[in-house]
């Protein structure tokens, strides 16, 4: 991507948009966001697209997040939730994956977010055309890696853990983010980033 002179949206965060090959997020297509665990700052990652979405007038929509969204919460880092719509987590897999689908290939939606953990090749495929041609980028948070992804941009959070007298408490304040991989010529970078003070 910038090989070919394509730069990306920022992401918000100027060391992580160091790391990325268009020097941020893409217009279109599929991303994988690897986590240990759900919660760890990995939808602040995506607050600054969030909101540069919804001011466009487009939606987003959550497809089975673990915990619904707090409203107030988004509210006050600028999004307007009446832009973001949500999926259930009861929702039977392939309801969800019919839903993903469709919202990429329309649009009206900017952004897709689901949690999805275990999803084949040939599913991952169709999901990437359906974003390229709908124009729309959607997101997956997985907690396994998967390397023969056909996704743009694979990348993994890492839980930052402060350990005192023998205990492990999370530290949100830097987060360590490594871009594990991405479309052409690239090989593996790792930055640092505080999620919570997006530029």
């Amino acid at each position: 991507m910038a090989g070919q002179g394509f730069r990306g949206q920022s992401t918000g965060f100027p060391q992580l948009d160091d790391i990325l090959p268009s020097r941020g997020w893409p217009q279109s297509g599929l991303i994988e966001v690897i986590t240990p665990c759900w919660g760890i700052g990995e939808l602040q990652l995506l607050i600054p697209l969030m909101r540069s979405v919804v001011e466009q007038g487009k939606w987003v929509l959550w497809i089975t997040p673990p915990h619904m969204p707090y409203a107030p919460a988004l509210v006050q880092v600028g999004v307007n939730t009446d832009q973001i719509l949500v999926v259930k987590r009861d929702t039977s897999c392939k309801d969800a994956l019919w839903s993903m689908e469709k919202a990429l290939q329309t649009s009206n939606f900017g952004l897709v977010l689901t949690w999805q953990n275990w999803l084949p090749g040939k599913v991952l495929r169709r999901l990437q055309l359906a974003a390229e041609n709908g124009n729309t980028l959607g997101v997956f948070f997985k907690q396994h890696d998967s390397k023969y992804s056909p996704s743009q941009i694979r990348l993994k959070i890492k839980d930052s853990l402060v350990r005192s007298n023998n205990k492990e408490a999370s530290d949100f304040s830097e987060t360590e983010i490594t871009v594990i991989n991405a479309r052409g010529n690239f090989r593996p970078l790792t930055t640092r980033v505080n999620l919570y003070q997006p530029s």
